[in-house]
């Protein structure tokens, strides 16, 4: 049973989503592999590839990920080391943030 499309999304995310699978299914196409084949690689099911390269937007990212990094498709501009350069140092920046947006709740003393 397909979940209910009830939640909105922005039009760029949308074509994002869409550019996104078609270059996956040409990069597969041109690799000359099957749905299925991609799928076995993947460690998905042939119907979730189908899923992706048709753009749906409810797709884990992970399996996304992985299938456009199995058939080829760079997904940043960025090659592995500086990728890593940039996480580690997204991730330092984030340890000096607080964790929430939102500070806990002061109890009001109001014992008088």
């Amino acid at each position: 049973m397909a979940k209910p499309q009830n939640r909105a999304s922005s039009r760029y995310s949308r074509e994002a989503v869409t550019l996104l699978g078609q270059l996956i299914r040409q990069a597969r196409i041109e690799k000359k592999l099957t749905t299925a084949e991609l799928a076995e690689r993947t460690g998905i099911s042939r119907g979730l590839v189908q899923r992706i390269e048709k753009g749906d937007p409810g797709c884990a990212i992970g399996a996304v990920f992985e299938a456009a990094t199995i058939v080829g498709v760079r997904l940043f501009d960025a090659d592995q080391a500086a990728l890593s350069g940039a996480i580690s140092a997204n991730t330092a920046m984030l340890t000096l943030l607080p964790k929430a947006a939102r500070g806990t709740k002061m109890k009001a003393y109001d014992d008088f």
